[in-house]
């Protein structure tokens, strides 16, 4: 407990507001309604596909949102993301509710309690798993009980040190987006220089030759079909990959599930990944590619194809033009399945990409290389950033 600090259960510091849904009776007014969809992963409100409901008037006169409310996930989450997550309503103007999957908690004092710290404070405890102890499921979903929610106890010091919490971790935060936006930038400077090198891929305006996939790619398969069995052992077992961990267009290696030894050796058996290979999401983001760009031993899912080009062709372009719009329109085009829509290995291969001269594609990929250096800069700041808010996080709210 720190020096001159107060603590406080959660329920004698906020009033508790449940949520609304549509309504029965007359009069109705049609309001912008908060639901768990627009809940982000980091606990920060999210505004697109905000649904316009009509509600009963009665209900909204009491159920309006005001700035500086918090806004509490009920039911919801999953295994791997608990319900609890609360979102700071910061608008000032337009008239929104909340829905009955929420709760609003409407602080009693603002004299006393800044609604920016009280967020942070409980996005704290819901990142230190609290909210996962306060939790049940029924019916497939998980609940939050809400009255050991209200009992949970809060740090409060004076206001005047919560608002200097509040600014040091929102001046990380705006570094962090302004990180994140730089490397948008880059994003966005690499798809300037592929069209500014090969034209337009629809158009094909600088009459490049086309080809097939499967004329540049000899082999074009996918992982395993068989539900894998996974290990927790990761210093014996083999890295396993599906589409999830390619969805950003690049490889992410951090949240990879592992697979025993005796079952890589089985699959390695069929199909060996190495350096240069693309995979491919077949399924979730459809038409995502990333290149594999060290040697590395690691299996793969069906829910991955792999290409393995020739040696006629340069590997970076070939991911580059392959996650073009031209190439994704050919990919939805082709998209197999009611539900979960699924891109099948024949429709892969028919796929259509230009194929410049080698040495333009050789000239593409140098050029390529120098901005994924200073993406990587950019991404180890990121990292370096978050650790620090990490840390302050946790000095301030332990």
């Amino acid at each position: 407990m720190k020096q001159g600090w107060e603590y406080k259960k959660l329920r004698d510091i906020c009033n508790v507001i449940n949520g609304l849904w549509t309504g029965k009776k007359e009069p109705f007014i049609n309001v912008a309604v908060i639901r768990n969809t627009n809940f982000s992963k980091d606990c920060q409100l999210n505004l697109e596909n905000v649904a316009y409901i009509d509600v009963e008037a009665k209900q909204f006169a009491s159920r309006k949102l005001l700035c500086g409310d918090i806004i509490i996930e009920k039911p919801g989450g999953s295994e791997k993301q608990p319900v609890g997550r609360p979102i700071l309503f910061n608008i000032s103007d337009g008239d929104y509710s909340f829905s009955n999957f929420t709760s609003t908690l409407r602080i009693k004092e603002n004299a006393k309690v800044d609604s920016s710290f009280l967020h942070k404070c409980l996005y704290a405890f819901y990142l230190k798993g609290e909210t996962f102890k306060l939790q049940s499921k029924t019916t497939g979903l998980h609940n939050l009980n809400m009255k050991g929610y209200l009992r949970s106890t809060i740090p409060l010091p004076p206001k005047s040190t919560q608002l200097a919490i509040v600014s040091e971790l929102d001046k990380i935060n705006e570094l962090i987006r302004l990180k994140k936006e730089q490397l948008k930038d880059y994003d966005n400077l690499a798809q300037s220089i592929f069209y500014e090198m090969f034209g337009d891929p629809v158009e094909n305006d600088k009459g490049f030759d086309t080809k097939r996939l499967d004329e540049v790619f000899p082999l074009i398969t996918d992982g395993t079909h068989q539900t894998p069995t996974y290990t927790e052992d990761r210093e014996n077992g083999y890295k396993f990959l599906s589409a999830k961990d390619v969805t950003s267009g690049s490889i992410n290696w951090n949240n990879v599930k592992f697979i025993p030894a005796w079952l890589h050796d089985n699959l390695s058996k069929r199909l060996k990944p190495q350096k240069n290979d693309i995979l491919l999401c077949k399924n979730g983001t459809t038409g995502i590619c990333a290149l594999v760009e060290d040697d590395d031993t690691f299996d793969i899912y069906v829910s991955l194809a792999l290409l393995r080009p020739n040696n006629l062709h340069n590997p970076k372009y070939l991911t580059y033009a392959i996650n073009s719009p031209a190439t994704k329109r050919q990919f939805d085009d082709s998209l197999k399945g009611i539900g979960v829509p699924n891109l099948h290995l024949k429709e892969i291969r028919r796929t259509i990409i230009i194929i410049p001269p080698l040495p333009l594609q050789q000239l593409f990929a140098q050029r390529i290389e120098q901005i994924e250096h200073q993406k990587s800069e950019v991404t180890k700041a990121i990292t370096d950033l978050e650790t620090l808010l990490a840390s302050r996080m946790q000095y301030w709210f332990e």
